[in-house]
């Protein structure tokens, strides 16, 4: 039996705040479908020349009341950067709270608009510990 993976999906309270985070990690839009009767839309983000791998961001025009309000229902999302400090710099740079800095040099994890957690792991072997990454201290829950 052939098994591929297709994406992954996350529920988003506001789609434009939301693509605008996941652009900082260099995803693009692919592709969209908004349904008038069904009253959502579906946007499939991706890294340039990863388009295998989408992420879909599920948007409920009337909202997603009782639905779970923490977005750790499915674990978090995991992107491999070439260079984790700068990565998470330019994130703090745009106003995204580092919640669990590169301490190691090798991973960190920062929350979505919608408390999606991602973990962001260093590309090859872990860059030699850095300041202001080791003593910054651990912020919430990722």
């Amino acid at each position: 039996m052939r098994v591929k993976y297709l994406h992954t999906m996350v529920r988003v309270a506001d789609l434009e705040k939301s693509m605008a985070f996941y652009e900082l990690f260099g995803l693009k839009q692919i592709r969209r479908y908004d349904s008038e009767a069904g009253r959502f839309s579906l946007v499939y983000l991706a890294s340039e020349g990863d388009h295998d791998c989408p992420l879909e961001l599920t948007y409920n025009w009337d909202g997603d009341e009782g639905l779970p309000s923490d977005g750790r229902h499915f674990g978090h999302l995991a992107y491999e950067v070439g260079n984790i400090y700068e990565m998470c710099q330019h994130l703090m740079d745009n106003g995204v709270l580092i919640n669990r800095p590169p301490h190691d040099g090798r991973m960190a994890f920062v929350r979505s608009p919608d408390n999606i957690s991602i973990e962001l792991l260093q590309e090859g072997d872990a860059l030699a510990p850095a300041e202001p990454w080791t003593s910054m201290g651990n912020t919430g829950h990722w």
